[in-house]
């Protein structure tokens, strides 16, 4: 048999570790693997008999780049075991800690993970030689929302400021007040990066995705809301985020460390940005729809080479509310409200950078952990982005090796998956059995 195997190394603009393996046959795909080998970390477990006031601090350790999303979704889901009603100012202050989050990652994705891709550089450390200038404005974004989630989180990197319940201290308004300035120049920032971004060359892609994100009737939903799902063209359907076990059910597949998720029964759903986006674009800020416009997206955008346009738009939009919910800030009369420990089990769900995260707890009477369920968007994802690998390189198998493993990079690279938080490179290695023979290696 002929076999052709490509091997790229050093992928450093997905964050963790992964190959790709494509067997061919007859000039078809016959096998399609996107390998994910980080080793399991065990987070679920070290949470159990732990007691219902720890997930906040133990789950924002799984991620440096989201932790606010962990300790959104834990505090929701033990809030709704302990009673615990989080509103009024307590809630501004959890979406505005969240809308600093979606500021600095989806900046660092855009500018230095991403971008590289459509202007022709390695890295963007290469372009950054070219264009210190569109670097050094990433970089200006990312520091903005990193001083708006320490600002309120009491540190940038794995906040120490969340408990279940709200905060153990509320800032003032005369604390929030230049983080407020910084934002107003983050804001016209974030209208030039959505502006950069959409005069880029997109091939020429678009798939029929199943989408999944949450919805909020008031407002862009972020922090909490009802799961949604939009099957192609169809009118969006959804469940409450206590229904998640009956609608999404988790699966080990052998050649992959995390987990492929169904969604009622069926693999290789999305969630996401261009889900989010899809569900809830008529909910962003005015400004932010009218960057969206002015990028040419329209209600619904279905080319993952896109998903970058969205993401600067979601930044337009995080800036300007952000900024409204400063504007309107007054300090609560506590930083927490009351949670009891009680046996119960509780769910909740908030909209991660990359996707949906979903934590699902099960306590014991005195409020001690008895199970714990983390589902990340990249398991949710990983079954989607083989689905887009497929459909993008089976009619250009016949491209020199080199371009195609390129091609499958930036494919993979369009979903940003937070893959792990070791070492970066992904290796694609392509097995052809076309016709009987020898072993030809490339």
């Amino acid at each position: 048999m002929t076999h052709k195997t490509i091997k790229v190394g050093g992928l450093s603009r997905v964050e963790g570790e992964g190959s790709l393996l494509i067997r061919v046959h007859d000039g078809r795909i016959a096998d399609l693997q996107l390998r994910i080998y980080e080793p399991p970390r065990f987070f679920e477990a070290l949470l159990r008999g732990r007691s219902f006031t720890e997930p906040p601090d133990i789950t924002a350790r799984i991620c440096g780049i989201c932790p606010v999303a962990y300790q959104m979704s834990a505090c929701q889901a033990l809030e709704s075991i302990g009673g615990a009603r989080v509103d009024g100012p307590l809630r501004d202050l959890r979406l505005l800690l969240y809308y600093g989050e979606w500021i600095e990652s989806h900046a660092l994705h855009i500018y230095l993970l991403h971008a590289p891709d459509f202007l022709g550089y390695d890295s963007g450390i290469a372009m950054a030689a070219d264009r210190r200038d569109l670097v050094e404005r990433g970089l200006a974004l990312k520091k903005a929302g990193n001083e708006l989630v320490a600002a309120i989180g009491g540190r940038a990197i794995h906040p120490v400021n969340v408990r279940v319940g709200g905060f153990y201290r509320a800032p003032s308004r005369r604390e929030l007040a230049p983080v407020a300035e910084r934002l107003e120049h983050a804001r016209d920032a974030a209208l030039a990066t959505a502006a950069w971004v959409a005069g880029f060359d997109f091939p020429d892609v678009e798939h029929d995705y199943r989408f999944l994100a949450l919805t909020h009737p008031g407002e862009y939903a972020i922090l909490s809301g009802d799961v949604a799902v939009r099957d192609g063209a169809g009118v969006p359907t959804g469940f409450p985020v206590d229904e998640w076990p009956a609608h999404v059910v988790e699966e080990q597949v052998p050649h992959s460390t995390a987990l492929h998720a169904r969604l009622d029964g069926s693999p290789g759903y999305l969630t996401g940005p261009l889900a989010r986006y899809a569900l809830n674009s008529a909910r962003l800020s005015p400004l932010a729809r009218q960057a969206a416009a002015e990028a040419g997206l329209g209600p619904v955008c279905r080319n993952p080479f896109r998903s970058i346009v969205v993401r600067a738009v979601e930044i337009v939009h995080a800036c300007d509310e952000a900024l409204r919910l400063i504007a309107r800030y007054t300090e609560p009369e506590a930083p927490a409200v009351p949670a009891e420990p009680r046996a119960g089990t509780g769910h909740g769900a908030s909209e991660a950078p990359r996707g949906t995260l979903y934590h699902r707890y099960r306590t014991g009477p005195g409020g001690s952990i008895a199970e714990a369920v983390i589902v990340p968007p990249t398991a949710q994802n990983q079954a989607r982005i083989e689905a887009d690998l497929r459909a993008l390189a089976e009619p250009r198998l016949d491209l020199p090796a080199a371009e195609l493993a390129a091609l499958c990079e930036r494919a993979v690279r369009n979903h940003d998956p937070c893959i792990s938080c070791a070492a970066h490179f992904l290796d694609l290695r392509i097995d052809r059995t076309d016709a009987p023979g020898g072993r030809d290696g490339g």
